[in-house]
């Protein structure tokens, strides 16, 4: 996850952000877990490819207390609670509660179309640290993405009651060649309805995503979304507006905010570069986890077809630290192993090699470099002679 507001804060008041140090690692990774499989929608794509029906061989509610002391332990700081959808699981209040009172930071990550005036006082009583409603354009668009006429509406019904409980709330937009159009709308959308936080993510491909890789935005468009997101937050700060604008699925982004900081705020990019460097990029593996509503644990959310084991055989704390998996050593590895353009990058302790997964489902090899990778050669630091090597190699590898 990229923080534009707060490197945005560091760039803008300079003076404040000098004496401020970033916050350290946390002991435990943030753990993304999918409780349910279950969902009312279909959407397109979906990493998880879940549907309206039951899953077999699910995590009872009992097994998922124990997981949950397991993680306490290991010093997860925080659970963001998913699914499918996770309002149909039938304990996700249960389980909510107790996740709050065992200290966890405690996010709802939901399609909004479930919330109304039958749940909306259950979910102001759990005191959710934070609610992501998924929204994938205005109306029609966003119908259209979650394959159901009126979802637009009533996740923007949910939102609102969300509001007015008191609940921190925020948009969860996935960028693609079929709506980047509509990220102004998006973030109009959020004046006018006073939303506090969007989180952009980059199509990964993975699950149902895989399948609509040709819709994924050209790089173009993904830098013009960039802009318009380091422009919308600089001029919140500029106005007095404490709003969050976060992306993930893509840490190029932190290497696009360098050059872009250098050419708006070039005596501030030195301390940027430095920050950059320690916030290190992709975390997958490392600083976020996933686990599925089998008890599988994964690198991330969108890596559920490599299972690390399962919480029912292992707990979730030796799982993930148990570095004979090849894969999750060499994710843990500084620098990774990666090749091609992202071996050869000047910024590698920046990005960290980028979304793995994107990699694989395009070359087979998860160390390839990453095809969403949307900087030139220039920018990312690659002499002529190296980038005639990495396109010969490239070349040979086809």
């Amino acid at each position: 996850m990229f923080r534009i507001s707060q490197y945005m804060q560091l760039l803008a008041n300079p003076g404040a952000a000098t004496a401020a140090r970033p916050a350290g690692k946390p002991a435990g990774p943030v753990v993304i877990w999918n409780l349910v499989r279950r969902c009312n929608l279909t959407c397109k794509h979906c990493y998880s490819i879940s549907a309206d029906k039951d899953f077999p061989g699910e995590l009872a509610t009992d097994e998922i207390h124990t997981v949950m002391e397991d993680l306490k332990g290991f010093g997860v700081p925080v659970l963001i609670l998913s699914g499918g959808e996770p309002l149909l699981h039938p304990d996700i209040f249960e389980i909510s509660h107790r996740a709050r009172a065992m200290g966890f930071y405690v996010g709802l990550s939901t399609n909004g179309t479930l919330i109304d005036e039958s749940n909306i006082e259950a979910i102001a009583a759990v005191g959710y640290n934070y609610v992501g409603i998924s929204i994938d354009g205005i109306g029609a668009t966003h119908d259209r993405f979650r394959r159901m006429e009126g979802a637009f509406d009533k996740a923007m019904h949910g939102l609102r009651l969300c509001h007015t409980r008191g609940i921190k709330v925020g948009l969860r937009f996935t960028l693609t060649q079929d709506n980047a159009a509509e990220l102004p709308q998006i973030l109009q959308l959020m004046e006018d309805e006073q939303i506090d936080k969007l989180y952009l993510s980059h199509l990964n491909y993975a699950g149902r995503g895989n399948k609509h890789r040709k819709d994924d935005v050209v790089h173009q468009i993904t830098r013009q979304a960039m802009e318009l997101l380091f422009e919308s937050s600089l001029r919140d700060i500029h106005n007095g507006r404490q709003r969050e604008f976060v992306t993930g699925n893509n840490d190029a982004d932190g290497v696009y905010l360098l050059q872009w900081a250098r050419q708006r705020f070039p005596q501030q990019a030195p301390l940027l570069e430095q920050r950059l460097r320690q916030w290190g990029g992709n975390a997958s593996g490392v600083n976020i986890a996933n686990i599925d509503n089998l008890g599988n644990v994964h690198p991330d959310t969108m890596w559920w077809h490599y299972t690390l084991g399962n919480v029912r055989q292992r707990p979730f704390s030796t799982i993930w630290q148990d570095l004979s998996d090849p894969i999750m050593a060499k994710l843990k590895q500084r620098p990774r192993p990666v090749e091609g353009r992202c071996a050869a990058c000047h910024y590698l302790a920046i990005c960290n090699g980028n979304t793995r997964i994107r990699a694989y489902q395009t070359s087979d090899n998860y160390w390839a470099e990453d095809p969403g990778c949307y900087l030139s050669d220039e920018e990312i630091g690659l002499a002529r002679e190296a980038c005639d090597a990495v396109a010969h190699l490239n070349q040979r590898q086809r």
